[in-house]
Order: C-alpha cells, then sequence, then structure tokens
C-alpha cells in the first residue's frame, strides 16, 4: 500500500489551480497590497484578507512561506522536547491554516485544533484546503477578533504566526498574555526584520515573566544578548517558489528564502541547543566560521578547521539555524 503523501506536498497539491479564473493582474495587485501589509509596521483594526481574491491570492502566495518557517519554528522546539507531543492545537490569527498544516508535518496525527481568525473569507478556505489533509479533520474553523478581550480554552500548543505586526501595542500585549494563560507551549513567528525581531523579544519577556522557558531558538532563557538597534536574530527557510512568485517578483530560481524571526517557549522542562547557529556559515579553505548564540549568554565567532576531524566536516554541513555542536 502507498504510503500517504507528507504535508508539504499535499498542501502545495491543494493550492495547485488556486487562482484559475482569477486575473492574473487581479492576483499581482492583490498579493503587492498584501506584501506592503505583512511587512509594514501599521497597525489595522479591520482584516487584512478582505474577499476571495485576498485570500486566494495569499494562499498560493504566502501560504507555502509561512508554512516553512511555522515547520522550523516547530522542529526547533520539537528538537529541544523530543519526548512532547501536543494534544490539542490553537491557532490565533490562522488565516488559512498554514500553522495548523505545519504542526501536522512535525506531529502527525490527528488532535482537536481550533483556527481563531477575524477573517472570514479565509477561514472558509482554510477549511476547503484542510479537506486534502487527513490529519485535519478535527478542525474548528471560528471567525474572533484577535487581541485585546480575546480568552482561550486550555490546549497544549498555541501558535501566533505572522500576526502581531497587524496589531496595535495593547492588543500584542494582551494576545502574548492570553496565549501565555491558556497553553503549556507558545511558538511565535514573525517577519525577519529589525521590526518582526523586535516583536519577538517583546513576546519573549513576556512569556518568560509568565513563567515560561524559552526552548528555541534561544539556548537560554536570559536577556537576548543583541545590543538593540545594533543587530537583529532572524532564520532563513527554503520555499518552493510558485508561478504566483514568478509573475510577482520576476527571475527564474524555483525557489527563494523566506526570513522569520521566531520564539518557542513552554512551561515545563525543555532541552534547548547548547548554542546555535545564527548566521549563514562562512565556509572558507581549510575552516569555517560560524556566528553562534551561546548559552551564557553570549555571541560569539568559532572558527573550526581541519584539525577538528568529525566537527569540521559537521561544521561544512551546518546550516543556518542549526544547533550546536550537532547532537
Amino acid at each position: 500500500m502507498n504510503a500517504p503523501a507528507p504535508p508539504a506536498e499535499n498542501l502545495r497539491a491543494a493550492l495547485a489551480g488556486l487562482l484559475d479564473g482569477l486575473p492574473p493582474r487581479q492576483a499581482s495587485q492583490a498579493v503587492e497590497r498584501l506584501i506592503a501589509s505583512y511587512r509594514g509596521a501599521t497597525p489595522t483594526d479591520a482584516p487584512i484578507l478582505r474577499d476571495r481574491a485576498d485570500v486566494a491570492a495569499y494562499a498560493a502566495y504566502r501560504m507555502p512561506a509561512t508554512f516553512e518557517a511555522v515547520r522550523s519554528a516547530l522542529e526547533a522546539f520539537a528538537d529541544a522536547a523530543p519526548d512532547w507531543v501536543p494534544g490539542g492545537h490553537t491557532d490565533l490569527g490562522g488565516g488559512t491554516g498554514a500553522a495548523a498544516w505545519a504542526v501536522s508535518a512535525v506531529w502527525g496525527g490527528q488532535r482537536p485544533v481550533t483556527v481563531l481568525d477575524w477573517a472570514e473569507p479565509a477561514l472558509a478556505l482554510g477549511r476547503e484546503i484542510a479537506a486534502a489533509n487527513p490529519d485535519l479533520s478535527d478542525v474548528r474553523w471560528q471567525r474572533s477578533r484577535i487581541g485585546a478581550g480575546l480568552t482561550l480554552d486550555s490546549t497544549d500548543l498555541v501558535t501566533v504566526s505572522y500576526v502581531l505586526n497587524e496589531l496595535t501595542a495593547p492588543d500584542r500585549t494582551a494576545l502574548v498574555d492570553a496565549a501565555a494563560a491558556a497553553a503549556q507551549t507558545v511558538v511565535i513567528v514573525e517577519p525577519g526584520t529589525p521590526d518582526g525581531y523586535a516583536r519577538v523579544v517583546e513576546a519573549r519577556d513576556r512569556l518568560i515573566g509568565a513563567g515560561f522557558r524559552i526552548a528555541a531558538p534561544c539556548p537560554h532563557s536570559a536577556a537576548c544578548p543583541i545590543v538593540p538597534g545594533t543587530d537583529w536574530c532572524h532564520f532563513s527557510a527554503r520555499v518552493s517558489r510558485s508561478s504566483l512568485h514568478r509573475q510577482v517578483k520576476g527571475g527564474s530560481l524555483a525557489y527563494e528564502d523566506e526570513k522569520f524571526a521566531y520564539v518557542a517557549a513552554a512551561r515545563f522542562p525543555v532541552e534547548p541547543a547548547p548554542s546555535r547557529v545564527v548566521r549563514r556559515p562562512q565556509i572558507r579553505k581549510g575552516q569555517v566560521l560560524l556566528d553562534l548564540c551561546e548559552s551564557e549568554p553570549s555571541l560569539r565567532r568559532s572558527t573550526v578547521t581541519k584539525r577538528h576531524g568529525d566537527l569540521y566536516k559537521a561544521a561544512r554541513d551546518a546550516d543556518w539555524g542549526d544547533a550546536w555542536p550537532p547532537s
């Protein structure tokens, strides 16, 4: 009997043809407006996804990138808590359900899932797409304002991906506090920009204040060692480019890299990485330069040379965002 297709393949198949009947120019205009909204710093008190055209463009253009970024963050968390599997999942501002797909990719199997979003067209399309994934047969798609006044049922995992940038500062605070009060584990993903990183650090501080322990990407639960305004912590996930990606951005590459910032935290004991590769490794002749965030906490550049033997081989294979040294 053939094994079921993995969630990433099922998602690509479900998104294929989603824009059938939508004029390419209309799709491109919707995508360009969405890019400006999601990467901007202006909060909004209305849903960014307004109608079917917006939602179709978002799903075809942004959902694969959101899926890969959230999956990367979840996999880092799973490495820090290898024996833990979520029994239930709530996705705040989940739109068409990319985070629910990512959870099913990291921890297979069915579980109760609630996707909350204030855009009904996004929830409707998310329900339609989820029919392609058997693990998502028990999903509740619920319209809800995301921000102050939000109350959540207790659950194992809360995800918040590409949402904080849409909210005012009071709403961001309320949202993170509500997630912390409801969940055993909270994973927050934002665009890999200085502003996105600042929002993640703000949320990280609130989670620590609520008693959470940082599982990833940081190897510690102390203050971030980056001096504010000098740099920002972010990572990269590779995304297969759709025809809509190529239509909007031009170019011929079959992929692009999604930059994202994240924090994953839990109320229970976790085993964070001894250190984390926080920049793309630089491979030189006979040596590899690794920029590491370490558990002290501190930032340090480590030079791994051929005389380090197997560690040198591992360094040549290391990627941005990996734990170091390898287990």
